[in-house]
């Protein structure tokens, strides 16, 4: 077998990424432009999430693993009134709940957050890219199978209420939340909503922050690579 040669680039990027697409198009679009195969990334954002994701160049693919143990931070609108198929805008409505006026009251919905604190064992959502028997769970969930995955231990360091609205009739809580390496943001909505005595999923993500780099601090947009290629 061919030995690897040397990469000639060996650094970590903090990159932007914009809703619309997924971590592997951020991973080709860093390969095209910088002229490198060796490249990988810290922690998947889904294509409705946008915000920091930590990529690897050469043989800085090696020190992803470590990055990955850190925590990261979350600013989410979590709509109530409907559970999806895939606990974000972007799935099939599974199940429907009335508005109620209790989810307008900020007293109510920060004593909601505030019992989210914490270590807890947390079901991750079904269409997620975590594997069974060597094939990710959504592409479970897309070819029909019912995917029944265990609860894994996350936790919770901060959930914090920062406005309250109404769209198109439905209430929508933003918050700010600080997560363990494992936590689904879309799975603590679901759980939220039934907390809640309701029903909710994720309508807009942004992850704010990824261990110690904030989105301020991200040198490289996806618009960069693109004019780069």
């Amino acid at each position: 077998m061919a030995k690897r040669k040397p990469s000639e680039l060996n650094l970590l990027l903090a990159v932007d990424k914009p809703v619309g697409i997924t971590s592997h198009d951020v991973v080709s679009r860093v390969r095209r432009a910088l002229g490198e195969r060796r490249v990988g990334h810290a922690g998947t954002l889904d294509p409705l999430a946008s915000g920091v994701m930590i990529v690897g160049v050469g043989q800085a693919t090696r020190l992803l693993g470590r990055v990955t143990l850190d925590r990261k931070r979350y600013l989410a609108r979590i709509t109530f009134g409907a559970e999806t198929t895939t606990d974000d805008a972007e799935g099939e409505v599974t199940r429907t709940a009335p508005a109620t006026d209790d989810l307008s009251s900020r007293l109510f919905a920060s004593s909601i957050l505030k019992d989210f604190l914490g270590e807890q064992e947390q079901v991750p959502p079904a269409y997620s890219a975590i594997s069974i028997d060597g094939v990710r769970s959504y592409k479970r969930a897309r070819a029909g199978e019912d995917v029944d995955l265990p609860a894994r231990t996350i936790e919770v360091y901060a959930a914090d209420l920062v406005a309250i609205d109404e769209v198109d009739g439905h209430v929508v809580w933003t918050a700010s939340f600080d997560v363990s390496k494992g936590t689904y943001i879309r799975s603590l909505a679901r759980d939220i909503g039934r907390a809640a005595g309701n029903a909710a999923h994720i309508s807009d993500l942004r992850r704010t922050a990824s261990g110690p780099v904030t989105a301020g601090m991200c040198p490289v947009s996806y618009t960069h690579l693109r004019a780069h290629e």
